[in-house]
């Protein structure tokens, strides 16, 4: 009964991503099975198609989402994305998804994904979230924050492109789902992006934007930033 129930859920969250304006194009055929980056030749805007004649029934298939992540390691959480990279018959149709587990106090850190809504689905366990607004048109205002407590069966929204986080404040592990309306929505961790980049942001730039002694951000980017993927 359980899984029939989680099922349903993703199919509904990948239903409403699909149904909301997403940022991919619409499909001009049936389907366009993704080939692989190493088997096109050339990098374009998504993926080339696979001959119809050679597409198979396993293009549409992914297999794996009852397994739960890894989630031995500085974050206590782990990311199983299905999108067009892992199930390449989601080429062209506006959707992917992710199973997202959490041992206790484990964190999702602050990210965006640039490229999709987020519709996000806690199966087990009771998490805090948050979304931040972008900047606001006055000046005199502060980007805003939104938060919640979740348990088991509810839904939040992520809308594109905003930072979020989940955190799990329980003391069992929790698991959760989550639709996007993309095929590729993209991931970018911030403390990552901002410290861990490659090669570094200069010391002095981040120093004076976040207004901190300069051997702070030394120390921040001499720190291992783990992919949160």
């Amino acid at each position: 009964m359980k899984i029939g129930f989680t099922l349903s859920v993703v199919a509904v969250l990948l239903s409403c991503a699909s149904i909301a304006y997403a940022a991919d194009p619409n499909p001009l055929q049936d389907f366009c099975v993704a080939l692989p980056d190493n088997k096109a030749g050339v990098f374009v805007n998504g993926k080339f198609c696979k001959d119809p004649n050679m597409v198979v029934a396993e293009d549409f298939l992914f297999q794996g989402l009852n397994i739960p992540g890894n989630t031995s390691n500085q974050l206590g959480s782990a990311v199983t994305a299905v999108n067009v990279n892992q199930l390449p018959g989601l080429n062209t149709l506006g959707v992917s998804l992710a199973r997202l587990d959490f041992a206790p106090y484990g964190l999702n850190p602050p990210h965006t994904h640039p490229r999709a809504t987020e519709a996000f689905f806690l199966l087990e366990g009771e998490l805090y979230v948050g979304v931040v607004t972008s900047n606001p048109a006055n000046a005199n205002q502060r980007n805003k924050l939104f938060t919640k407590y979740l348990k088991a069966g509810d839904v939040f929204v992520f809308p594109q492109g905003l930072i979020h986080f989940q955190i799990n404040v329980g003391k069992t592990n929790a698991v959760a789902f989550a639709g996007f309306g993309s095929q590729n929505p993209g991931v970018i961790t911030i403390a990552n992006a901002v410290f861990g980049s490659d090669p570094k942001i200069n010391p002095d730039v981040l120093a004076k934007a976040f207004q901190v002694e300069k051997n702070i951000i030394d120390y921040l980017q001499a720190q291992f930033w783990p992919n949160s993927n």
